[in-house]
């Protein structure tokens, strides 16, 4: 797959929006991936886990397959569906991401970490921490969707994601659209409601 079939993918689920929204890392943009809804057709869920796969160091050596909730959820367990390895999931309890339902980590076990779109990586790099609490040891990240490429050294294991589309982001203090005041700023990912 290619960049421009992607996108297409994001265009026809009506998931690239446009507006004034507040990202979960708290920065604002005039644009929003909405991953969800491309991930609900099972079709493209498997192309792009397909993808991202592809991008996996060392299959082999991976013995589950971790994703922060809730936007990695759907792609990291369709990954773990296709590589047959077991899914589990990080989650925000009071404001703090944590291991919750019983789930387990062996020590020592080597952990692929999958999100679908990461900004600023907040999300993943609290979700390895977490990992690293229960004795696992995070190998590699991937994503569909990287919103900002030239941030660099986001991690500290290697890094892989389906396609990179830059797209702007504020501070919330520093918002043009906050100044324009033309749009009302929208939490639509998983720790806000549109």
């Amino acid at each position: 797959m290619n960049k421009q079939s992607i996108l297409s993918m994001y265009e026809q689920a009506g998931a690239l929006l446009n507006g004034h929204f507040i990202l979960s890392s708290g920065r604002h943009s005039a644009r929003y991936l909405q991953s969800a809804l491309v991930l609900m057709d099972i079709d493209h869920a498997t192309k792009l886990a397909q993808e991202l796969i592809a991008k996996v160091d060392d299959a082999d050596q991976i013995d589950l397959v971790v994703s922060p909730a809730i936007g990695g959820l759907v792609i990291g367990q369709e990954v773990a569906r296709l590589m047959k390895k077991p899914f589990i999931f990080t989650e925000r309890k009071a404001g703090e991401m944590q291991l919750r339902r019983g789930f387990s980590i062996a020590e020592g076990a080597r952990i692929l970490v999958v999100e679908d779109v990461i900004t600023t990586g907040g999300s993943v790099r609290e979700c390895m921490a977490v990992v690293r609490q229960h004795g696992g040891e995070p190998v590699q990240v991937l994503a569909v969707v990287d919103r900002a490429p030239d941030e660099q050294d986001r991690f500290d294991v290697p890094y892989a994601t389906a396609i990179e589309l830059s797209v702007e982001t504020y501070a919330a203090d520093d918002c043009p659209l906050c100044r324009q005041g033309a749009l009302p700023a929208v939490k639509p990912g998983s720790r806000g409601a549109a």
